[in-house]
Formats: structure tokens, sequence, C-alpha cells
């Protein structure tokens, strides 16, 4: 297995006990997590950029929380709407959604 040029982590509330209770899960998240997988398919970059859900970043406020590696980018507020534009932008092009960033 090659290492992933990116990895995408998405807050998806996870418990250790595997319930998922949070600011995150209520707001969309498991969609988010399906529109990145969906769009890495749909791309052909499923041996590059690997997607995860994760559990809480302690940042619900402003969640849904999604973390971009190795470029350590922290998005905020993220929505189903925006997967589209940070693949496009940030990892086809290179460049952070500046208007997601925290």
């Amino acid at each position: 297995m090659n290492k992933p040029k990116y990895h995408i982590f998405v807050c998806t509330s996870s418990r250790p006990n595997g319930q998922q209770k949070g600011f995150c899960h209520t707001k969309s998240a498991g969609d988010l997590l399906s529109n990145f997988m969906e769009e890495i398919e749909e791309r052909g970059l499923g041996g590059e950029v690997f997607v995860s859900n994760t559990g809480c970043f302690a940042l619900c406020e402003k969640g849904p929380i999604v973390v971009v590696y190795p470029d350590n980018v922290w998005y905020g507020a993220v929505s189903p709407d925006d997967v589209e534009e940070i693949m496009d932008e940030h990892i086809e092009g290179g460049k952070p959604v500046k208007r997601l960033e925290l």
C-alpha cells in the first residue's frame, strides 16, 4: 500500500463505545463523510486520498470539523455542499479554501 497524498478526517462525533452523538453528528457529518467518499471515487483518487471518520476534535461550536493532512488545514462549519469545493480547490488544486479555514 502506498501512502496517500492527502488524508481527510471528518468529525462524526464517534465515541469509544461506538455511539455517535454530539454536535458534528447532528449537523450532517455522516453525509459529509459520504460525500467525500463519493467525490474521491468519482475522481479516481482512491489511492491518493483517504478519508476517515474521527471522534471529537473539541471544537464543537465550530463543527462539523474537517482536517486535511499532511497540510494540517482545519476547516470548520463544513456542510455537505462544501465537499466539492474542498476537493476542487484544496485536494486537486493545492490551495486551501480560505472561507472555511479555522
